[in-house]
């Protein structure tokens, strides 16, 4: 009796779960990596390559989430990409700064206590700010569940950060006029990821598959859209850098 795609499927994700208590960890990647390399054999080079860019989307907030525990509650990327000191190196002592969508306030503590300045942190997630207000405490930072710049209006900031927040934006040129009417910042700091990093963004896009790296992703720059936003932003880049895979820059009002 022939067996239903179904049951087959089930079948099969029962013995992987099973094999992998029982089955060395080398087996069991052998196993994995068999399955799908006898599956790609049959496939047109298109669909092939659709498949490895799926099951590829599929493992990365895993990947992302095992960062975060292997570095005890923080991704390892801050530490390895080192991108805190781009932030850090360029705020002087006493400055007052706005770090909008701030996280769980790793940036922020960092700003606060290598460059001495004070810093307001932001974030929708009240779930955030309470890990923010527990793991990264600082004399010198104010943590809030906030929406952008709402609420923030007491007073000028000297900087305001935007660290991977543009690219999550609609409205990007827009926002950026208003965080230059609302706070008055003598410079903002931007960090957002950089389309052209790797070959197979373009590929995946080609083909019809998910090519950013978070499907919240409004855009994903070029170094020509980014310059234009800017522009169009109201901004001039006083000073600019691609580091892994993303655009690191300052920018002033133009």
């Amino acid at each position: 009796m022939a067996l239903s795609a179904g049951r087959i499927c089930r079948w099969l994700s029962g013995a992987l779960r099973n094999g992998a208590d029982w089955l060395s960890q080398s087996h069991f990647e052998a196993l994995v990596v068999e399955l799908v390399t006898r599956r790609l054999r049959n496939l047109p080079a298109d669909e092939a390559l659709r498949m490895l860019f799926r099951l590829q989307a599929a493992l990365y907030p895993v990947l992302g989430r095992k960062a975060v525990e292997y570095g005890g509650g923080t991704h390892t990327k801050h530490r390895h990409t080192r991108y805190h000191d781009f932030f850090t190196s360029r705020v002087r002592r006493d400055e007052r700064v706005l770090d909008v969508g701030c996280g769980i306030g790793a940036v922020a503590f960092d700003i606060a206590e290598q460059s001495g300045a004070w810093v307001v942190g932001v974030d929708l997630s009240a779930e955030n700010i309470e890990a923010a207000r527990t793991r990264y405490r600082h004399p010198r930072v104010e943590y809030r569940v906030q929406d952008g710049l709402r609420g923030s209006h007491q007073g000028r900031f000297d900087v305001v950060v935007l660290s991977n927040i543009l690219e999550h934006l609609p409205e990007r040129p827009a926002f950026l006029r208003e965080v230059q009417q609302a706070v008055k910042p003598s410079r903002m700091l931007i960090r957002v990821p950089l389309f052209e990093r790797d070959w197979q963004v373009p590929l995946k896009r080609e083909l019809g598959v998910e090519w950013r790296l978070d499907a919240t992703h409004e855009t994903e720059y070029t170094l020509e859209s980014f310059v234009d936003e800017m522009t169009k932003g109201g901004c001039r880049i006083v000073h600019q850098e691609v580091r892994w895979g993303e655009i690191w820059a300052e920018v002033q009002a133009a």
